[in-house]
């Protein structure tokens, strides 16, 4: 005989779970209202920009870009030279070769006349040591380039190389096969030359999926959308984070993460920190936070700031095996990056990066998964129990699934009425119809990463990264 659940017990778990969803959903609304306004202001602003003297100017800061490269032979001459054709005047570009065991390095040293040189190297943070060692090229054309090779030690090992290396005054860290839209560096160093009275100590653009797509030569020839259902709903979930999140938490100075494919930080600061952690998978989002957190330590003003032209195409898996490793691996990152800097958690010493930034990403990226969980196996049980309120039940389900709709239906008008990417007759549509389909697609899978990701966390200490396999741009 099933017993019965008494009805205070419901009442309390329907106030903690309807609670949880109405809180979450109105951070949403929220966010998404902040983002609106913002966008709006930044494109009147931004249309006063002249970008041509900050290309054109000699005085321009310097940056270094800085990508590591692992095993990356198939694309890495193309890849190069897509670095390599940046408008902008004072930069460089550092490929870290991390130990590679196919033929990347003997490719770059064909395709960009490399020889080895001897190279002054500033090893403030400790690294794995050089390998075949420093190259530059013999060709006058490819003097912004810089190839190393070294043991490997994993991303975070071969940035933290990079950011010894460079003598610039910022870096821009990316996944060497991304590809870098040409005005990218002059929009992105735009925050830390109007910075007077706060510290831009790093900044971040919005990161497009570039499945599909025409790229040759290192060049963006025509944007088209993936008929591959996983890719489609990953476009939906990038537009809504960076064009409906990120913007706001940017006003809010409340960021707590740079997409590791393409962020320019203040190399100084970066340095200051002790640079990449190579102990935890989510390095991307680690520094941001330990950054943030030296300079509220410092008792410094700063910010972090976000560009919402998008400046970075890069490929997204397209089989749910890569999706769900991906993912395990952000939920993985997120926990580490949380727990490191727990100190600063709903603690006012730390302003909002304590009080707004840290409690939503805990709640709402953090616990998220953990809770919905819950709520399904509450759910379960009372049906089992013969308790659910069936009217009720189906109204919530239905209100749940025509808000995420709705959210990313308003996203893709976002995209219309701004940046105007998928131009192509139809593929607004198209992205439409994909809004129905994406919370039953790809949520559930995104679910279960998150759910293996703090399983693998607590238990299966031996999985690092996780599996990541790229065709590369120019067969995507």
């Amino acid at each position: 005989m099933i017993p019965n659940i008494p009805d205070y017990i419901i009442d309390f778990f329907d106030f903690i779970f309807f609670g949880f969803a109405f809180a979450a959903i109105s951070s949403y609304i929220i966010l998404a209202i902040i983002s609106a306004f913002e966008t709006v202001n930044y494109m009147k602003k931004n249309s006063f920009v002249n970008y041509t003297e900050i290309l054109s100017s000699s005085i321009s800061p310097s940056i270094s870009i800085i990508a590591p490269a692992y095993n990356e032979s198939l694309n890495i001459v193309e890849n190069v030279r897509s670095l390599l054709s940046n408008h902008y005047v004072n930069y460089d570009v550092i490929i870290i070769n991390d130990g590679s065991k196919d033929d990347s390095l003997e490719k770059l040293i064909e395709a960009y006349d490399l020889v080895k040189v001897d190279y002054l190297i500033n090893n403030q943070i400790a690294t794995k040591p050089l390998r075949k060692g420093v190259f530059k090229s013999t060709n006058p054309a490819f003097e912004k380039l810089i190839v190393v090779d070294k043991e490997n030690g994993g991303k975070a090992d071969a940035l933290n190389f990079g950011l010894n290396i460079s003598t610039n005054k910022y870096v821009a860290c990316i996944d060497v096969d991304c590809l870098l839209l040409e005005d990218s560096l002059q929009k992105m160093i735009k925050p830390f030359l109007e910075s007077t009275d706060e510290k831009v100590i790093a900044a971040g653009g919005v990161i497009r999926i570039a499945n599909s797509c025409k790229i040759k030569d290192g060049k963006l020839l025509d944007i088209n959308l993936p008929k591959n259902r996983i890719v489609r709903g990953q476009i939906l979930e990038y537009l809504r984070a960076f064009l409906l999140g990120r913007m706001a938490w940017s006003k809010l100075n409340g960021l707590l993460v740079i997409s590791g494919a393409f962020g320019l930080f203040d190399k100084k600061i970066a340095l200051e920190v002790g640079g990449y952690d190579t102990k935890t998978v989510g390095e991307d989002m680690e520094i941001i936070v330990r950054m943030r957190r030296y300079m509220e330590e410092q008792k410094v003003k700063y910010r972090v700031a976000y560009i919402p032209d998008p400046l970075c195409w890069t490929e997204a898996p397209d089989s749910y095996k890569i999706f769900i490793s991906q993912r395990n691996r952000w939920t993985r990152g997120t926990i580490e990056t949380l727990k490191k800097h727990r100190k600063i958690g709903f603690n006012p010493k730390y302003n909002a990066l304590g009080t707004l930034s840290y409690p939503y990403w805990f709640l709402f990226e953090r616990l998220a998964p953990i809770f919905e969980t819950l709520g399904l196996i509450y759910f379960l049980i009372l049906i089992v129990t013969k308790n659910v309120v069936w009217d009720y039940a189906i109204l919530f389900l239905v209100m749940a699934y025509l808000f995420t709709v709705l959210f990313s239906i308003i996203t893709i008008i976002a995209e219309e009425l701004t940046y105007h990417q998928y131009a192509k007759k139809g593929m607004g549509w198209q992205l439409i119809k994909t809004a129905f389909t994406e919370p039953i697609l790809n949520h559930p899978f995104i679910l279960y990463a998150a759910l293996k990701g703090n399983f693998d966390y607590y238990f299966n200490k031996s999985i690092k990264w996780g599996e990541m396999t790229r065709k590369g741009m120019s067969n995507i």
